[in-house]
């Protein structure tokens, strides 16, 4: 009997609550650590794993403080690599970075209507930017071998990702389709290469930590 290719099995992870979400802020790029909450949210997933014996060949997560943090508490409890990548970085937000909302509202004016081109912050990522970034994680990720591989990223690069993943383009006005990833939620997805399906099997799953955003 033939062997077919064995499937990519992907699980996408928001990282734990951090300081810059829980002061409301724009974080992108900019380096906020977790909370105790956060740091708490990544000790329950990672507990939750071990106990229903989860294996996963590597994790590859983005380097900002935020998502290493998460990714070293699970990588200890699970005994798995820890790879970190910046195409998995959150969005550059420009000069909104590490503003609150209010201050984004008070300090810069919004046009009416936007493009999926425009620029977010004055020269950060735009929507079609940031989803061509994540179709380069997506393409880095498939370049290598089918493996269980864990990434641990931010929502709004995980959005642009799933986006890739079901092939719909970013929309005008911030409108269109978002996928929910709370604070240490994650998806499951399967990719069989030898027909090019996906299979998402999990979405915002967080029954760890059952009041997460």
């Amino acid at each position: 009997m033939e062997n077919r290719p064995q499937p990519f099995h992907i699980t996408l992870v928001r990282h734990g609550e951090s300081v810059g979400n829980a002061e409301a802020r724009w974080q992108g790029q900019a380096d906020y650590p977790l909370t105790d909450t956060g740091r708490a949210q990544a000790r329950a997933l990672a507990e939750r794993w071990k106990n229903e014996n989860a294996k996963f060949d590597l994790l590859i997560s983005s380097p900002l403080i935020r998502t290493k943090e998460t990714s070293e508490i699970i990588a200890a409890t699970l005994n798995v690599t820890v790879e970190f990548d910046p195409l998995w970085l959150e969005r550059d937000n420009g000069d909104f970075s590490g503003l609150t909302a209010h201050e984004v509202r008070q300090n810069f004016t919004h046009p009416q209507f936007s493009t999926p081109y425009d620029p977010v912050g004055g020269d950060g990522e735009g929507d079609w930017e940031l989803f061509l970034r994540a179709g380069q994680a997506l393409q880095s990720l498939l370049k290598r071998e089918p493996a269980r591989y864990l990434i641990v990223s931010h929502g709004g690069l995980l959005n642009q990702f799933m986006h890739a993943v079901i092939g719909v383009a970013p929309q005008a006005n911030n409108s269109g389709t978002r996928f929910r990833f709370g604070n240490t939620a994650f998806a499951q997805l399967m990719y069989y290469p030898h027909q090019h399906r996906w299979a998402i099997d999990r979405i915002n799953d967080h029954a760890h930590w059952k009041d997460t955003d």
